[in-house]
């Protein structure tokens, strides 16, 4: 098997520890031979972690795509609104790229790079993990088989959890849409994307409705604080109480803010860093809660809930066929048969990589799909990606307007009148 080389554009959680771990864990297959982050300590620890001598670490994507070509992959990580730039610099370069979701908040731009992974003869893919899980693979295996006949609709809650959402949508890196995206991009086109694959088909129009209904200074309790830890008068009651969150169960994730995870540097870092802020007190305007309805070609339709406010952070989906209905969360699927009445229940070990075995999965495919590229599209290629980045920018469209129904094809066409140049 042919080791493919790759270059890293930023080396933050997502690209240091969910998918450049593939080439520690099977050095036969990947290596890592550059790599380009702004912040020195994990530019430096990357290096580190993978043999990267001083002259393959850059400082910004600008100065290690103005090299010659140095690899097969570009693996690109950044934050949303710095995916379009290195991403088209990178295909004109001539690498394949796998580039972390969403693609862009700007929709014109999904579209613009969709095309340059064309004209350039690359791929583009994108990480929507969930295609690469056991779990997903095997309902969407199910439906393919005809188990319950043709799919009629399909109820999916995504469960955020409190915890999750007070960290990354209220305190965290994809609070505020206007340097972030949208939760419903940020959080959910994950959910749009494994929705459109399972259905297969066009989604031909959709509503949707949603807010920020609790995370807001209206609703901040009398003797709060602006940092929690500055004296709050409520902290020891709050849910969303940053100390007992990062001293305590989630600690790990006070990675994000501090790079020596100890008592004291946490402590620093909730007095110093927006992490240490009142949930009530933050910067942050994404929704807490959004339902998108869809309906789909054949007349198929969906349901999709997004909501903060649950304890666990997981999905959970009910697929009802004109034969059967299949049910799944956690590892379990139960497929139900309308004829025999047998309930069968399919078990899925855990996974040990991130995002139920996704995170391994996409990176094992793509290497995959680069030693034998003809030009065909991968699983989750840009063209792939666009189509459900497209429901959720509408989504978030209908939204705005106070749950206006949507025409995709006419959303879509208005957007490709729109001009755009690097």
């Amino acid at each position: 098997m042919k080791q493919l080389t790759a270059i890293l554009i930023g080396a933050g959680a997502r690209g240091s520890r969910s998918y450049a771990p593939y080439a520690l864990d099977y050095p036969h297959e990947l290596k890592f031979v550059a790599v380009a982050e702004s912040d020195p300590h994990r530019l430096a620890q990357f290096a580190r972690e993978h043999g990267i001598p001083p002259e393959g670490c850059f400082h910004s994507w600008e100065q290690l795509l103005e090299q010659p070509q140095l690899a097969d992959i570009a693996l690109i990580c950044t934050q949303d609104r710095m995916h379009y730039l290195p991403t088209m610099k990178a295909l004109g370069n001539k690498y394949h790229v796998l580039l972390e979701k969403p693609m862009s908040p700007n929709p014109k731009e999904c579209i613009d790079m969709e095309q340059a992974a064309k004209d350039n003869n690359r791929l583009l893919t994108i990480c929507h993990v969930l295609r690469y899980t056991p779990f997903w693979s095997a309902i969407k295996r199910l439906i393919t088989e005809g188990r319950i006949g043709k799919v009629a609709s399909i109820q999916l809650n995504e469960n955020v959890g409190y915890w999750h959402m007070a960290h990354s949508f209220v305190r965290g890196n994809w609070s505020n849409s206007e340097v972030s995206s949208p939760m419903i991009l940020a959080k959910s086109c994950h959910d749009m994307d494994v929705l459109s694959w399972l259905m297969d088909e066009k989604c031909i129009r959709l509503s949707s409705y949603g807010s920020l209904l609790h995370f807001h200074s209206g609703n901040a309790p009398e003797g709060s604080t602006e940092y929690c830890i500055d004296g709050c008068a409520v902290e020891a009651t709050c849910p969303y109480s940053a100390p007992r969150f990062y001293l305590g169960e989630g600690k790990d994730w006070a990675r994000h803010f501090t790079k020596e995870v100890s008592r004291e540097s946490i402590v620093q870092g909730l007095k110093e860093t927006g992490y240490g802020r009142c949930v009530y007190q933050c910067n942050n305007n994404v929704v807490d809660h959004q339902v998108v309805n869809m309906e789909f070609a054949s007349g198929s339709t969906v349901m999709f809930s997004m909501s903060a406010f649950t304890r666990h952070q997981e999905r959970r989906i009910q697929i009802m066929g004109t034969l059967g209905e299949i049910r799944g969360e956690d590892d379990k699927i139960t497929l139900m048969d309308f004829v025999t009445h047998e309930n069968i229940e399919i078990k899925l070990p855990k996974q040990t990589s991130g995002h139920g075995g996704g995170d391994s999965g996409i990176v094992r495919s793509f290497l995959k799909e680069v030693r034998e590229y003809d030009g065909e599209e991968s699983l989750t290629s840009a063209a792939a990606s666009v189509r459900s980045h497209l429901m959720a920018f509408a989504a978030e469209q209908s939204r705005l307007a106070q749950g206006k129904s949507i025409e995709l094809a006419e959303f879509t066409d208005s957007l490709k009148k729109i001009e755009l140049s690097v």
